[in-house]
């Protein structure tokens, strides 16, 4: 190409032609002035003259292109060198019509011609393919998950049965276990998240692992009739832990349906009153050394919302609650619903509270607080929440204060219909 980079010399113009990535440079008015050989190649187009003076959304799927101008406008008057798009699947269109996945980084800089936007564009096609393995380890696990399920219901037909199909299941379960390992491996680069899943996941299923292969074999030397009682003891040991397993893996099945778009909210009018006071009955199923739930509610009771949304940031918040609490400890459930249909969930305890260094990662994936090392969890819940609580267009804040406890406050504004 013949032309002169804006405002460059002819060693910036060599960089430019022969980067091994794709560079276009856009006028302050979106208008394309310059593009590399790479960047031609990976669009399909034979000579710059084909893209030179269109706009920069001539080479993105049409439906992008509203929002891209609206987006391109506000960078132009604050320009900043940053990534494009950050948290977002971006998509660029080739000449041919057929569109590939992209990662953009944008820069800016003036000169006597104007001001001008740089952008350097990666083609991602094979991480995304990568990225698609992994989600098809998730659904292998979750096929492993219903053959727990299954195996579960049909426990009491005979234990013998049931001891051979579960060390079965669990020979499956650290062989697929192993699979995923290795192909997180394959992605570390991508990702330091990957590593993080590998890391949880070894710790999280090896104690109900564990627990169900010594309650398994145990149950084996169980045979007479007046050992039932110790029969039951290792079958309810055995039920619980496949249901913390399943407990995991639906948290992982959820982080990928929201990853992926997947869920969205269904509003419906229910009784807030009846929802939270239902959850808080079940929940005190769950709490230890005397710990108490007390659940209040004032104003309005019907609400136009996700209830199956809405449970499980309620379920997410309180198991928090009652995992990080003293015992004998009080933790405090309370709604309110203000004549400007403004809903308010407040769920707090007085337990070991958050650092304000962890505060900063509250709601990152798998991330847990240094002083929660020794609790179980996966660091996927308050990840979950946050997510639930953007679907429905809800805020979420929080205070917490170490050996003080921890508040978490929520607000919808509610919808006519």
């Amino acid at each position: 190409m013949s032309e002169v980079l804006p405002g460059k010399n002819g060693i910036h113009e060599a960089l430019f032609e022969h980067a091994s990535m794709g560079i276009l440079v856009a006028a302050s008015n979106g208008k394309i002035v310059m593009a590399n050989r790479f960047l031609l190649k990976q669009f399909g187009f034979n000579s710059v003259e084909e893209i030179l003076n269109q706009p920069v959304e001539f080479l993105i799927p049409s439906r992008y292109h509203k929002n891209h101008t609206n987006h391109r406008k506000k960078y132009t008057h604050h320009p900043e060198q940053r990534a494009m798009g950050i948290g977002m699947d971006l998509f660029a269109v080739k000449k041919n019509g057929e569109e590939f996945p992209v990662e953009i980084s944008l820069g800016h800089y003036e000169s006597e011609e104007g001001a001008f936007v740089i952008a350097f564009i990666s083609d991602i096609t094979q991480r995304k393919k990568i990225e698609a393995d992994v989600i098809a380890q998730r659904e292998e696990l979750k096929q492993i998950n219903k053959q727990f399920e299954e195996l579960n219901n049909n426990l009491e037909k005979t234990v013998e049965k049931r001891t051979s199909q579960l060390k079965k299941l669990m020979l499956q379960i650290e062989a697929s276990r192993d699979d995923l390992s290795t192909a997180l491996n394959k992605e570390k680069e991508l990702s330091d998240m990957k590593s993080r899943f590998v890391s949880m996941a070894s710790h999280e299923f090896r104690t109900p692992l564990s627990t169900i292969l010594s309650s398994a074999s145990l149950l084996a030397k169980y045979t007479t009739a007046d050992e039932q009682e110790k029969r039951d003891k290792h079958i309810q040991r055995i039920k619980s832990s496949v249901n913390n397993l399943t407990g995991i893996l639906d948290e992982f099945l959820a982080i990928g349906k929201i990853e992926d778009g997947h869920i969205a909210a269904h509003h419906c009018h229910f009784n807030i009153q009846q929802l939270i006071s239902t959850i808080c009955s079940e929940m005190e199923a769950l709490v230890v050394h005397h710990q108490t739930i007390v659940y209040t509610h004032t104003g309005e009771e019907m609400v136009y919302l996700d209830p199956s949304l809405l449970r499980n940031i309620i379920v997410n918040l309180l198991s928090n609650a009652i995992k990080f609490s003293h015992p004998g400890g009080n933790i405090s459930v309370s709604t309110s619903l203000n004549k400007k249909n403004v809903l308010r969930i407040s769920v707090s305890d007085h337990g070991i509270g958050i650092s304000e260094e962890d505060q900063l990662h509250l709601f990152e994936r798998f991330y847990r607080a240094k002083n929660a090392t020794n609790i179980q969890g996966t660091g996927l819940g308050l990840h979950i929440v946050a997510n639930y609580v953007e679907i429905m267009n809800g805020k979420i804040d929080w205070f917490s204060e170490l050996e003080k406890g921890t508040t978490f406050n929520i607000t919808f504004q509610i919808p006519k219909e």
